[in-house]
């Protein structure tokens, strides 16, 4: 059963060694995300699973101990998935960063493992995916890796679409209300137009959510680069 959730944006960004000068620029999204995960501690789950989007060549299962990097994106940076011997796949960068946050929060106290989700992932299944996550153990928490709409902006990576900020408005709404149904009814087509990375991982834990009865709280929602970027924290 799903016990709590943290939500939290997946750019490599929020790793100070590839911001650099710009490490700054996200640093309350860094403080929110620590202040997400310690809800995770607190709720003191048998499994932690951290969930992520990525294409169909990295979808699956990532086990305890399995290394990310972030050599490609500037950074001599390694995180590892928790303690145990490292697996024969690198992370997906969502997962890798997770990895981060979870290392830089001093994470100890629960199994860990990896979910990557293929981007274009219908609804239904992802939904079944969360009530198979959630049936896992009797105290299942999840850190959810996903950006909002990458249109918010002329400078954005998908350029300025006038349909992005509606959208990141009522993601960012359901996300910081525990609003399974609302997350359920993301559109996946507009969010693969919008380049929402983050709407099939939420809709993972709006399955797994189903029946849990939590509550949640948006810690924080900006789009500094035109991408829409949440914490929210459920339990």
């Amino acid at each position: 059963m799903l016990v709590a959730a943290a939500v939290c944006p997946a750019p490599p960004m929020l790793v100070p060694e590839i911001a650099a000068g710009a490490a700054a620029e996200l640093a309350d999204a860094r403080t929110a995300c620590s202040d997400a995960l310690s809800v995770l501690a607190a709720s003191r789950p048998d499994l932690l699973v951290v969930v992520g989007a990525c294409d169909e060549e990295h979808s699956g299962s990532y086990p305890q101990g399995a290394r990310g990097t972030f050599r490609g994106f500037g950074a001599g940076t390694d995180v590892r998935l928790g303690g145990g011997e490292e697996g024969p796949r690198l992370l997906p960068a969502p997962l890798a960063v997770g990895a981060w946050l979870l290392g830089r929060a001093g994470w100890g106290t629960a199994p860990l493992e990896g979910l990557g989700v293929a981007g274009p992932l219908d609804t239904v299944r992802c939904m079944a995916a969360g009530r198979e996550l959630a049936a896992r153990s009797s105290r299942v928490a999840l850190l959810v890796m996903g950006d909002g709409s990458a249109c918010r902006s002329l400078k954005a990576p998908g350029y300025l679409d006038d349909r992005a900020a509606a959208f990141d408005t009522e993601a960012a709404r359901a996300l910081g209300a525990a609003d399974v149904a609302a997350l359920a009814a993301l559109d996946a087509g507009l969010a693969g137009e919008l380049q929402a990375a983050g709407r099939a991982p939420w809709q993972v834990l709006a399955g797994a959510a189903e029946g849990a009865g939590l509550e949640g709280r948006l810690l924080y929602e900006d789009a500094p680069y035109g991408v829409g970027y949440f914490v929210a924290a459920w339990s």
